[in-house]
């Protein structure tokens, strides 16, 4: 995957005014992705697409970097509506990360999208422990799939999801390691009450 480099990071390039054609060029990719948004069904949140090319102009879209950030945002904003009930609006940080490969994305919806598990076991105190696990991976996961949907659809809209695209395999990519994640939380705390289930029966 070839990445176009931001000047402005890199000091490769002066801060001299970009090309016109240039600019022409990445403001047609937005007018794009602000149709694109326009045409979904999730309306007003689709805008969420052009939003995040804007913010990372200096970026092609054509290199996956901001891709990667829309399927980041998406994920943690849905998400952050799922968890919304119990620990108010935003309770994710958002913070965009320079490393937007498939494994690092991932990593980021799981650690901040897990870490909330020990809050939200804490305010189900009358439910049996597996069903809270069930259901706290059940929300989480819920949300990281509605985002990564609406990210997709965006995407496709911009018609870089077709077959043999590098932004869809890094986008699916991304997909499989999260829920890969999820299962492997679930299964970790599942065994860890298993195990300590066995250990009071042991001590009766």
């Amino acid at each position: 995957m070839t990445i176009s480099v931001n000047p402005y990071q890199s000091g490769a390039v002066s801060s001299a005014v970009k090309p016109a054609a240039q600019e022409t060029q990445q403001t047609a990719v937005l007018d794009e992705a602000r149709k694109a948004a326009a045409a979904t069904p999730e309306g007003q949140r689709a805008q969420l697409g052009a939003q995040i090319l804007q913010a990372s102009f200096e970026v092609s879209i054509s290199a996956g970097d901001n891709s990667m950030a829309l399927l980041y945002r998406t994920a943690i904003d849905n998400i952050n509506e799922q968890l919304a009930p119990e620990f108010g609006p935003n309770a994710l940080q958002g913070a965009m990360q320079q490393d937007n490969s498939a494994e690092a994305t991932a990593d980021r919806i799981l650690s901040q999208s897990t870490a909330f598990f020990d809050a939200y076991a804490r305010q189900h105190p009358n439910e049996e422990p597996e069903e809270v696990v069930r259901n706290f991976v059940n929300l989480i996961r819920g949300g990281f799939e509605q985002g990564y949907n609406e990210a997709a659809n965006i995407l496709s809209g911009l018609g870089v999801m077709g077959e043999g695209s590098n932004i869809a395999a890094e986008i699916g990519k991304t997909f499989e390691l999260v829920q890969k994640g999820y299962d492997e939380f679930l299964q970790t705390k599942l065994q860890a009450l298993q195990a300590e289930k066995e250990g009071e029966d042991a001590a009766e």
